[in-house]
């Protein structure tokens, strides 16, 4: 579906973004130009950039460990 006319940004776009590593609303309007015309879209972009957001699985990096030693 369309979410924004204006610059044609449909919500497999934002889905799509998302999946890319957009994360705020910002990053979204840099990438697709979503609701940078005339705002109407603005509440459904968000919307949609939600769902993409909460459809995405939860990458857990462990970036430090502990080193065990014996006692």
């Amino acid at each position: 579906m369309y979410v924004c006319i204006c610059n044609s940004v449909t919500d497999k776009a934002i889905h799509k973004a998302v999946a890319g590593g957009v994360r705020t609303f910002a990053e979204l309007q840099a990438k697709t130009a979503v609701s940078t015309c005339c705002g109407q879209c603005t509440s459904c972009a968000k919307q949609v950039l939600a769902d993409a957001l909460s459809a995405q699985p939860l990458v857990q990096t462990i970036s430090w460990m502990p080193q065990l030693t014996a006692a």
